[in-house]
């Protein structure tokens, strides 16, 4: 039995988050003076952070177009889907065919202001506030019901948000995944990755800054391995499971991570 926990509908400008995070890494102005504060003492040991958001961000937009234009997919759920950008998820999808539906899933009572006033005008795409880990809350929302068919692919997105979740037998990643898989139909995709590194000492000192900085709202720093174990049983899509600014660039000229101290490393599975 799934534990998903309550988010809060009260935002906090006193406590960073990682939605807001990394809206600033992304040049975005819905931050507060402590994100940026945050993301400043981040940077001082990580400080290839804000090009690692870029190219995640890169990486997310290739591959709802590769999903949308190679393999048909029309619906998107996507989870942790952060503060409204340019070239969101729904944008790009839509841009491939108008008819494409898409959900975000947030729980940041921030996401759900700005994100519902950006499309308020768009009849084939929703934001619902909601735990990534309550997965019958989400999947039986009156909103996903409404865009989504269950009885066709989909393709749901834990893009760079698991690592915003600690282990836990009934909540962890590898419980999310398969109590999400238990819901899909034949063919439906799983787009995964999140914050790895080597480095052990990065791992902790990442770990703890943000757990402290977010007050508990964050889960770890992981390895490729435990990245890995999320696609057992998954046909994974060419490249494999790969620092993401190198799953399918758009061309040789393309963006790259450059630095190694910490990586986004993931990839695109599907269901048989």
């Amino acid at each position: 039995m799934e534990s998903g926990k309550k988010p809060s509908t009260t935002i906090d400008a006193t406590v960073p988050t990682a939605a807001r995070m990394y809206d600033h890494y992304l040049n975005g102005k819905d931050n507060y003076a402590v994100d940026r504060a945050a993301c400043e003492e981040l940077d001082r040991v990580v400080p290839s952070t804000r090009a690692l958001a870029l190219n995640n961000r890169r990486f997310l937009q290739r591959m709802v177009r590769t999903l949308a234009r190679e393999y048909g997919i029309r619906q998107f759920l996507d989870h942790g889907s952060g503060l409204p950008t340019q070239n969101n998820v729904h944008q790009v999808a839509q841009a491939v065919d108008p008819e494409s539906r898409v959900v975000y899933v947030d729980n940041d009572p921030m996401v759900l202001v700005h994100g519902r006033a950006l499309l308020d005008q768009n009849d084939r795409t929703a934001v619902i506030q909601a735990d990534l880990r309550g997965t019958d809350e989400i999947f039986d929302h009156p909103d996903t019901r409404r865009l989504v068919d269950l009885s066709q692919p989909v393709a749901v997105l834990f893009n760079s948000v698991f690592h915003c979740i600690p282990d836990s037998d009934t909540d962890g990643p590898p419980a999310v995944v398969r109590r999400v898989r238990e819901r899909l139909a034949p063919g439906s995709f799983l787009v995964m990755c999140q914050l790895v590194s080597d480095d052990e000492k990065v791992r902790d000192f990442v770990t703890g800054f943000m757990n402290e900085a977010t007050q508990g709202h964050w889960g770890r720093v992981r390895e490729e391995r435990d990245v890995a174990g999320w696609f057992e049983g998954l046909e994974i899509l060419e490249p494999g499971l790969v620092e993401v600014s190198t799953w399918r660039p758009d061309s040789d000229l393309a963006p790259r991570q450059l630095t190694q101290e910490w990586i986004e490393f993931g990839g695109v599975g599907r269901i048989g």
